[in-house]
C-alpha cells in the first residue's frame, strides 16, 4: 500500500511539476506566494485533528520537502491539504479517555467516565457473563486511557470476549 502511494505521489508530483513550469517560475521569479495548508492528523482511535496554517512559498522544492512525510490529499490554486496517519492515540483520549461498557454490553471509549451521553467510539459487544467481577466493575467505572499501549492492551484483553468471535 505504501509503495503504491509513493508511486502515485511521484507520478502526481512529476505531472504537476512538468505541467506547470510557469507557476514554478512565477513562485521563484517573483515575490513568494502564500497558500493555505490544511494538515489532517488521523489517530489510531479514529479521531481526526485539523490544523490550518498559512505558508509562504519561496521554493516549491523546499515546500515539498517540508511535507515529505505527509500524504497530499487535495490541492487547488489557494490551498494544499495533507494527511498523516499517526501511530498514536489522540490528545483527547490521552487527556480524558476511558474504556467502558454500555448497558447492552458494547465496549466503547468515552470522553470522561462512562455514561450514555459521552461515548466517542463503539467497538464490539462483549459477553458480560464471561467477565470476572473485577473486570465488570472496572468497565462500569471506566478504565482510563493514558497512552497507546494501554489503549491496545485493553482492546486485546476484551477482544476474546467479543460475542461475534464466540459465535464462530
Amino acid at each position: 500500500m505504501k509503495t503504491r502511494f509513493l508511486l502515485l505521489f511521484s507520478i502526481l508530483l512529476i505531472i504537476l511539476l512538468s505541467a506547470s513550469p510557469a507557476w514554478e517560475n512565477e513562485v521563484n521569479a517573483q515575490s513568494p506566494k502564500k497558500f493555505a495548508v490544511l494538515l489532517q492528523r488521523v489517530y489510531l482511535d479514529g479521531e481526526v485533528s485539523e490544523e490550518c496554517i498559512e505558508e509562504t512559498i519561496w521554493s516549491m522544492e523546499d515546500f515539498w520537502s517540508k511535507y515529505e512525510n505527509w500524504q497530499l490529499v487535495n490541492m487547488d490554486s489557494h490551498q494544499f491539504v495533507f494527511k498523516q496517519e499517526m501511530d498514536d492515540i489522540s490528545p483527547l483520549l490521552k487527556a480524558n479517555g476511558y474504556f467502558g461498557v454500555s448497558d447492552e454490553g458494547i465496549l466503547g471509549v468515552y470522553n470522561g467516565k462512562p455514561n450514555k451521553s459521552n461515548i466517542i467510539q463503539s467497538f464490539f459487544q462483549i459477553d458480560l457473563e464471561k467477565l470476572e467481577s473485577t473486570q465488570q466493575k472496572s468497565l462500569q467505572n471506566g478504565i482510563p486511557i493514558k497512552n497507546k499501549n494501554r489503549y491496545v492492551e485493553v482492546l486485546e484483553t476484551f477482544k476474546s470476549l467479543d460475542t461475534n468471535n464466540l459465535a464462530n
